[in-house]
């Protein structure tokens, strides 16, 4: 019996299309199960959800979740796997008093509590200790925290250390830059990628199917625009440099309108490629295509391209 697979009876042609980037392909492939296999396309392409860390805001007291469903809150990651996002929601609301409990809460004087009230690091809203609007004060800290990268705590703890080292209160000080290096701790534990998925925008340079050649694909908010293929030198006899043309190309790009599912489909195919160890290419993150790093993508540009003709 022969072991080789014979369409004759089954197809009438055979359509391919080449790819020159693992990132290339999966998403081509997710783009074609989603057209074909719209009932279970994710099945299809194994693609699976990443985490995030949610702070549920809508709560009358908001507490923070990990998830893979981004939405419906503030959403910060993705994070490569589980374990690692909830490490770090757990070593986070170490620096906060948010409750950890998942209850809905009916705050009562007579609540029983919970051992990280015991603890101090809750405010026990659940005992009515604190009210809803000093809670939300708290979380919006934590909010503003996790979208600075950490720099709102960091900026606050050092000013305080400054102040107590002028005022010679040494032990004070101390304190503080225990503080501070607890939270520079906290940072650590972050995966590259995650952020505050709402500002989520960067651009992964790969290698291009055209020679002298490499494709951008442009992120913005969590979101995947179309390609853009990105020649070395410029048509024509005229020469510009690359900086002037990625910024030209910048000044065009504009983020496309996208549901909570196709957000966080496209996330989940940027986390898989990045967190993988078939990584080809580069990512360079932003907080928008106004800032964009230049001269750091310039050369990431190059590198990508002499990968490629290597």
């Amino acid at each position: 019996m022969s072991r080789l697979l014979n369409l004759a009876g089954v197809a009438e042609r055979v359509e391919f299309r080449l790819t020159a980037s693992r990132l290339e392909s999966s998403v081509l492939f997710y783009q074609l199960a989603r057209r074909h296999y719209p009932e279970n396309y994710l099945r299809v392409t194994r693609l699976r959800l990443p985490p995030y860390v949610r702070v549920l805001l809508s709560n009358t007291f908001p507490r923070t979740q990990v998830t893979t469903r981004p939405g419906g809150g503030f959403c910060y990651g993705p994070f490569r796997n589980r374990d690692v996002a909830g490490e770090f929601e757990s070593q986070c609301l170490d620096l906060f008093q948010v409750r950890r409990c998942q209850e809905d809460l009916a705050p009562s004087p007579g609540h029983p509590g919970c051992i990280y009230g015991e603890m101090s690091m809750c405010p026990r809203p659940c005992q009515m200790v604190v009210g809803a609007e000093e809670y939300r004060g708290e979380v919006h800290r934590l909010t503003e925290f996790l979208s600075s990268g950490g720099k709102t705590l960091l900026d606050s703890i050092a000013s305080a250390r400054e102040r107590f080292s002028e005022e010679m209160d040494f032990e004070q000080a101390a304190r503080q830059h225990k503080r501070f290096e607890k939270v520079q701790e906290v940072l650590r534990l972050r995966d590259d990628l995650a952020g505050d998925i709402d500002h989520l925008h960067g651009v992964a340079v790969t290698p291009s199917v055209a020679p002298e050649s490499v494709e951008l694909w442009f992120l913005a908010r969590g979101v995947w625009l179309a390609p853009r293929r990105f020649p070395l030198t410029a048509p024509g006899a005229e020469i510009v440099s690359l900086d002037r043309r990625l910024r030209e190309l910048s000044e065009t790009l504009v983020a496309p309108r996208a549901t909570v599912r196709d957000r966080q489909e496209h996330l989940a195919l940027l986390a898989r490629w990045y967190y993988s160890s078939w990584r080809d290419g580069e990512w360079i993150a932003c907080p928008d295509f106004g800032s964009l790093p230049y001269r750091r993508l310039v050369n990431a540009i190059h590198r990508v391209a002499a990968a490629q003709t290597g």
